[in-house]
């Protein structure tokens, strides 16, 4: 079980990703703007966060590039989910540090698959 942080603005997209989430057996927290999620990574450390690019307060580019700015130390993995679909969009998000990238409409188990991964890994170069 890894701890998922879900950030998405768009509520009936957000309510379907903690279900599918939660009954993969994570243990979930949201938010609906990059404010707030900026916060909840601070005081929560997830293993996952499952983001948005467009949403309000500091959208999902600027929520990693902070990302990675304030947890160096720590491997926190970003998958980053979007409509947004375009070459230089995906190199964007990879430029601004998210370590995965999947377009909406998305497949439920695909994303499973996707979080699990990214936990596993992070989980593998935690110290012991």
């Amino acid at each position: 079980m890894a701890r998922i942080l879900i950030v998405e603005d768009e509520v009936d997209v957000l309510l379907l990703l903690e279900n599918r989430l939660k009954g993969a057996g994570h243990e979930i927290e949201t938010a609906t703007d990059g404010v707030t999620a900026l916060e909840l990574i601070t005081e929560r450390e997830p293993d996952v966060v499952v983001l948005d690019w467009m949403m309000p307060r500091s959208d999902g580019l600027e929520v990693c590039e902070r990302i990675r700015e304030l947890h160096i130390d720590r491997d926190i993995k970003v998958l980053m989910l979007t409509a947004r679909s375009l070459q230089h969009d995906v190199e964007r998000a990879y430029a601004a540090g998210v370590d995965d990238f999947m377009v909406k409409p998305f497949s439920s188990r695909d994303l499973i698959d996707r979080v699990a991964a990214l936990a596993a890994t992070r989980r593998a170069v935690e110290p012991v």
